[in-house]
């Protein structure tokens, strides 16, 4: 496969060149921008945007332009705080029992055996900080002070409405810290602008920053004003144009974070990406995730298939396309990789690092197959291996499905008969990841569970 398709020849021949520069550069401070229930067509650097929502990504499409495109990008969970649970700890929430969103006003979390990756790059001198949804536990010893984030500010739940309540839950109400603060202006802005002020507080210092916006989530609520509006005027139905709001407010707030980090001069030295937590929720008049099939919940490609751009100028060739698939449990090796930091076995991490695919390291990216799973031993489970995408368990009776994605992106043709070979291979591999799970701790699939759905 052609990793670097659109990088010349002296690009690859720069190559050699690449691991001299990590050798002797300091660490690369690094902001991640996750989007919540965004459309995989719902990005103008997307192949398949949408034209209605094409121009109105200007700033997040951007980073794509300045540095990286990926085609076939997954998250580890087609919800939100599973996939969270995935990328923040470097491995599969499966193993955890960290495979459903968590019920609000639990009182437990992403499981205290486990080490969140921030805490392993405090380890390693990175001043860490969250802006933004955290979704991974409401109790004190399970907040993100308490799991290796030095500066938290956001809400304890998944989501929250974009304008002032009169009395915010404690779950979702902004915190500093542990300091509750005032309900006051559009949300989206205030995530925003707290992403500035922590990269301007800690320029001098090497810092990962993970910036977690609500929106797109619902509720449907754009900012109010004319600016906004003449932007989105052009879509015609009412639920579409305000959820393209609530994707034009936070690109306006990507604009001003990345242009915080080129007013100090950090954008050459900074790792930026952006991606999104998990499939689109579907529907006509709400989120696109054309050409693919599913939505948020599935575990087809729409449910966990998403956009991703990543941008780190001194390094990575403007334009880069990268068709290898990746997943969001690569993010937190490559930071290590960037640093020049090994990264010990016993930490058992799921993930690798992307360096390989931008063409910063001469090291070959490895051959893997990626998994998913939803609901524990009994519900859904899906993997993927080069081409091939198999989902077992996908409805009660349901037979094995296969389907070769290089050919049906859209998974319309299940040609599990026609490769009765390849079928009991992918069989095997699942049945052996599916050994090294244990069952939910909450919600489907968990012990005492009634409901069938979360």
């Amino acid at each position: 496969m052609n990793y670097l398709r659109n990088l010349p020849l002296v690009g690859l021949l720069l190559l050699s060149c690449s691991g001299a520069y990590l050798a002797t550069a300091d660490k690369p401070n690094v902001v991640i921008l996750f989007a919540d229930d965004a459309g995989y067509a719902d990005f103008g650097f997307q192949e398949h945007a949408r034209p209605d929502m094409a121009p109105l990504t200007p700033h997040i499409d951007s980073i794509a332009s300045a540095g990286a495109r990926f085609t076939q990008a997954y998250v580890t969970g087609a919800v939100c705080s599973p996939s969270l649970a995935g990328m923040m700890t470097g491995r599969y929430q499966e193993r955890f029992g960290h495979e459903t969103n968590l019920p609000p006003g639990t009182q437990t979390g992403l499981p205290l055996t486990e080490t969140f990756g921030v805490k392993r790059l405090q380890d390693i001198g990175y001043y860490t900080g969250l802006i933004g949804k955290w979704h991974l536990g409401y109790p004190e010893n399970f907040h993100p002070n308490r799991r290796g984030y030095a500066h938290f500010y956001g809400l304890l739940q998944g989501s929250r409405s974009y304008y002032p309540y009169e009395k915010p839950s404690r779950d979702r109400v902004i915190w500093r810290n542990n300091i509750p603060t005032e309900e006051t202006g559009y949300v989206t802005d205030r995530l925003g602008d707290a992403a500035c002020k922590f990269i301007e507080e800690h320029r001098e210092d090497p810092f990962y920053l993970f910036v977690s916006f609500t929106a797109p989530h619902g509720p449907l609520q754009p900012r109010q004003g004319r600016y906004d509006y003449e932007r989105i005027k052009h879509i015609e139905h009412e639920d579409r144009r305000h959820y393209a709001g609530l994707v034009v407010a936070m690109d306006d707030n990507v604009g001003k974070i990345l242009a915080t980090l080129e007013n100090h001069g950090l954008s050459e030295s900074t790792i930026v990406i952006f991606t999104n937590d998990n499939g689109g929720p579907g529907g006509k008049d709400s989120t696109s995730n054309f050409p693919l099939r599913g939505h948020k919940g599935s575990l087809y490609e729409g449910g966990v298939r998403v956009p991703w751009a990543m941008a780190w100028p001194s390094v990575i060739r403007p334009g880069t396309v990268v068709d290898t698939p990746v997943i969001t449990m690569d993010i937190l090796p490559t930071i290590f990789d960037a640093s020049g930091e090994p990264i010990p076995e016993d930490w058992a991490l799921d993930g690798d690092s992307l360096l390989p695919l931008v063409g910063v390291s001469p090291v070959a990216f490895p051959e893997r197959t990626l998994y998913w799973r939803r609901h524990g031993s009994k519900g859904p489970i899906a993997l993927q291996d080069a081409n091939w995408k198999l989902l077992e368990r996908n409805a009660p009776d349901g037979e094995p499905e296969l389907y070769n994605l290089a050919q049906d992106i859209g998974e319309q043709h299940n040609i599990a008969i026609q490769h009765p070979d390849v079928l009991s291979r992918l069989q095997a591999k699942r049945a052996a990841w599916e050994t090294q799970l244990v069952e939910p701790l909450w919600g489907p699939g968990s012990a005492g569970y009634q409901n069938n759905s979360d």
